[in-house]
């Protein structure tokens, strides 16, 4: 078994960081300043698609914790966990699409950009995962999605009017 610590993470700290006022539990989705979406391309088929989404969101939780809201109980004292206060949409673009959103996102400097290449899905062990992305060029990655995070603003120009999965 291969040791994280032999393996360190070389991902840099996100340019996004949430300010105090931007966590607002109270405020509708669409009136927040923080924005999350995700573009998945629809042709991976819905199995990878749902896996390509949970994966995204995985990632972008361990990035930004405070963009998960407190937990709450129901009227019979039942807990619930605390879900995303900015709420997620999951938007369609083939893989063109989806590679220019995610390139063009990481030209900003105030979001935060999540991948998942292709290879992420055909690789059955992390550690091949990490080799099979160490030996391939940027410009032969295919990616099934990227998440992004940031100013709404930011976020709208980037992803247009692309339409939602369905």
């Amino acid at each position: 078994m291969t040791d994280q610590l032999t393996r360190p993470d070389p991902v840099d700290t996100s340019p996004f960081r949430l300010e105090p006022g931007d966590i607002d539990i109270d405020t509708p989705t669409r009136n927040l300043r923080v924005k999350w979406v995700m573009v998945i391309d629809p042709d991976i088929g819905p199995g990878a698609a749902a896996n390509t989404a949970s994966c995204l969101a995985a990632a972008v939780g361990r990035e930004v914790p405070e963009l998960i809201g407190p937990g709450g109980a129901d009227a019979s004292g039942g807990v619930h966990r605390g879900l995303p206060w900015t709420g997620c949409t999951i938007l369609a673009g083939d893989a063109a699409t989806v590679r220019s959103v995610r390139d063009n996102a990481v030209a900003k400097s105030a979001l935060l950009v999540v991948d998942m290449p292709m290879l992420a899905q055909v690789c059955r062990v992390y550690g091949g995962y990490l080799d099979a992305l160490a030996d391939t060029g940027a410009e032969e990655i295919r990616y099934n999605g990227v998440a992004l995070v940031g100013p709404r603003n930011k976020v709208d120009k980037l992803v247009g009017r692309l339409p939602l999965l369905r």
